[in-house]
């Protein structure tokens, strides 16, 4: 059985058939999700990790098996997931990037495809600059989008602040630093790379510029 790690699209996350791929509970707030009619959510998730893609860049891994999309992750900067100001434990840190919605098709759970989707998007963000991934843990009465704390500790995340229904989860990536500056050396040595940056004071900025812009 063959399976790669591959960067999320659109047609990606469409193709995993996820019910992430059509709920809205971290694109929007409480008020403007009830205003957005069911049979138009699946549109308006696309085109709103569209918009994302195209704002800040990679917001994602997708799971590939024998040539099926069977799992993925979601990710970005909490300024673009209105909806997860709604947990008593927000906000998450300014120097992290939060997870929203982490899924595996149910014939390939077991299988370590959770472990990998994190593995990849810690990789893919550390080179990027992030300092940290959290993500909004669920002890089992909490919304259906939000992720195991068991699975978050199992892959590496700590209580960062405690809850008994939505603990906020974190995975500093600062252990990493060594490998992160080979690879953006590496990357410095290409001419015209365009990718997002951290801010000076540390926080994940919510829009992609140049490494030469102010």
């Amino acid at each position: 059985m063959a399976r790669r790690g591959v960067p999320l699209t659109v047609d990606r996350l469409e193709a995993t058939g996820s019910p992430c791929a059509r709920c809205l509970f971290w694109e929007l707030d409480p008020v403007r999700r009830d205003r957005v009619a069911e049979e138009e959510r699946a549109e308006e998730k696309l085109a709103l990790v569209s918009e994302r893609l195209r704002d800040w860049g990679s917001c994602g891994r997708v799971v590939v098996v024998d040539g099926q999309e069977v799992a993925h992750v979601l990710y970005a900067p909490a300024a673009h997931l209105p909806g997860a100001g709604a947990f008593p434990t927000a906000p998450a840190s300014e120097d992290a990037v939060l997870l929203a919605g982490l899924w595996v098709h149910p014939d390939h759970r077991g299988a370590g495809l959770a472990r990998l989707l994190v593995q990849q998007a810690a990789r893919d963000l550390t080179v990027r600059g992030v300092r940290a991934i959290e993500a909004f843990g669920s002890t089992g009465r909490a919304p259906g989008c939000t992720i195991p704390t068991e699975l978050l500790a199992r892959v590496g995340f700590r209580t960062h602040r405690p809850h008994p229904v939505t603990p906020r989860m974190r995975m500093d990536l600062r252990t990493t630093v060594s490998w992160r500056d080979e690879v953006e050396a590496a990357l410095g040595r290409l001419a015209g790379v365009v990718r997002p940056v951290p801010a000076p004071d540390g926080r994940v900025p919510a829009v992609r510029r140049d490494d030469g812009d102010a």
